[in-house]
């Protein structure tokens, strides 16, 4: 009779840790999907935020280039929320100077990418 008892216990407890290895290997999947999901939402708007910078300095170059104003100028036309910094990492990235602003991606995300990592290496003046 113990030996059953002992038996029926252990088939009890191998019976529950199946099911929480099922679900464990359940939420590491949903985890897995999601941390991919996350990511490729990440890359996406990373993406879309060196497309809209590239835009945005080439429209800034044309601004210069093209109707001959000096970077002052041109920010006074754009209102006080883009400042001369960012004026100049913008122009650094819009590449594409007589284009409609469209910049390839790649090298798009390549500019954005240089220019974040020249920001961040050089050292703090001050």
């Amino acid at each position: 009779m113990a030996g059953s008892v002992r038996q029926e216990a252990r088939r009890k407890a191998l019976d529950a840790q199946a099911t929480m290895k099922e679900e464990r290997k359940k939420k590491e999947k949903r985890l897995s999907g999601l941390g991919v999901d996350l990511m490729t939402a990440m890359e996406e708007r990373d993406a879309t935020v060196a497309r809209c910078d590239a835009k945005a300095g080439a429209t800034l170059r044309k601004m210069t280039d093209e109707e001959g104003l000096s970077l002052r100028e041109a920010l006074e036309w754009c209102g006080p929320d883009v400042t001369r910094a960012e004026a100049a990492r913008l122009r650094k990235i819009g590449t594409n100077r007589y284009g409609d602003g469209e910049a390839q991606e790649s090298e798009t995300v390549e500019a954005a990418t240089e220019t974040e990592e020249s920001s961040t290496s050089e050292p703090a003046q001050g």
